[in-house]
């Protein structure tokens, strides 16, 4: 059955290229389309779509509260549009705070040079979030983030300035693959690698934890070079504990997240130093948690605990591996409570796993496992 899409964007332009785009897929039909946010509100509870894509500047209604007010009516995956500026991050994690699953770079030049590339992006990412639409309506709406310390200012004027979200009624998430509580252990460094549905999952783990938290913590997380300045900069604001984007020569130190850039790589060596390399055109993902869970392995033996968050596909397993063969401890998240049940799965699925925690303990767990 082909994925039935809604396309929202003020400009006509864009809706078409996008529009025929996906309808060049066999196996995506477009439904609909919409100009604004109250038409695309409409649009989806008429035409109860499978993926809505989702610009954020439009008339009479943007797309962030547009996506606010489909979590609450009728949950349907989301695809924001956004432009790669520290503004267009900022918008964009409002928009996935709000509710929407996934994002793409909005960029006009990239469709009119490189078609191909731009529809096999497009309709992969379709693909990939209506696959999260079986689980969708059982993933609870981000839980409003505690409020910040007092010298924390808010995220956005756009964040203070919304309504208090409510999670709106969903159907009851399938149980959770409890493990045992974790044993304390003196571990040298936390390190946590993510995907799709990172960004969300990511702040309701690390809000959890207080400003003594006793490990250094390392976070890789999929996304493009120009959002994870503003990504740092929002978990810090939010977060007991420090959060930065990682620079060469960055010293881990407890009670300190440092995020892995976007377009490089990260690496740890066992004098605490972080070091940031030029992104490997070879690999897929840049940062690579692999490649990060690796140097860790290799500097830290069996002082580490890792864990893998929400995601799609298997990065992470190979250095999950690694740091197994060490001694070190892997948690992965569980099915109910991911976006994407990929990266996760696929640690699982090698046998990797010493727990597996919902999302909602994992925060809880990081705090009594590390002495």
């Amino acid at each position: 059955m082909a994925v039935k899409v809604l396309v929202v964007d003020d400009s006509g332009f864009f809706r078409r290229r996008v529009s025929e785009i996906l309808s060049a897929d066999p196996t995506i039909q477009v439904v609909g389309t919409a100009t604004n946010g109250k038409e695309a509100i409409d649009q989806a509870q008429a035409l109860k779509p499978d993926v809505i894509t989702m610009d954020y500047e439009m008339p009479m209604m943007d797309g962030i509260t547009a996506v606010r007010h489909i979590m609450q009516r009728c949950p349907t995956p989301v695809l924001m549009f956004s432009s790669l500026t520290h503004e267009g991050a900022r918008v964009t994690l409002d928009a996935l705070d709000a509710g929407a699953v996934d994002y793409l770079p909005k960029n006009f030049e990239d469709i009119s040079r490189n078609p191909e590339k731009v529809k096999q992006m497009l309709c992969e990412k379709v693909h990939t979030i209506s696959r999260s639409n079986r689980r969708f309506s059982a993933y609870a709406a981000p839980a409003a983030a505690p409020a910040p310390a007092s010298s924390h200012a808010p995220t956005s004027s756009l964040a203070s300035s919304a309504p208090a979200r409510t999670a709106p009624a969903r159907a009851t998430a399938p149980a959770a693959a409890h493990s045992p509580a974790p044993k304390r252990k003196p571990y040298k460094l936390v390190a946590i690698g993510t995907s799709t549905g990172g960004p969300v999952a990511l702040q309701r783990v690390l809000t959890q934890l207080p400003a003594s938290f006793p490990a250094p913590i390392v976070l890789i997380q999929h996304m493009p070079a120009a959002f994870t300045k503003a990504f740092a900069e929002r978990l810090d604001k939010l977060c007991k504990i420090s959060v930065k984007e990682a620079e060469d020569g960055d010293v881990l130190r407890p009670g300190l997240a440092l995020l892995a850039p976007g377009g490089k790589q990260m690496m740890v060596d066992g004098r605490g130093t972080v070091k940031i390399l030029p992104g490997d055109e070879r690999l897929n993902y840049k940062p690579c948690v692999d490649i990060t869970f690796g140097s860790a392995a290799k500097s830290y033996g069996d002082k580490v605990l890792s864990v893998v968050l929400t995601g799609m596909g298997a990065d992470g397993r190979e250095g999950a591996r690694l740091l197994k063969q060490g001694g070190s401890t892997v948690w992965a998240q569980d099915e109910a409570s991911c976006v994407i049940y990929g990266m996760p799965m696929a640690i699982v699925k090698a046998n990797l796993a010493d727990a597996v925690y919902s999302l909602d303990e994992i925060g809880k767990h990081l705090v009594e496992a590390c002495v």
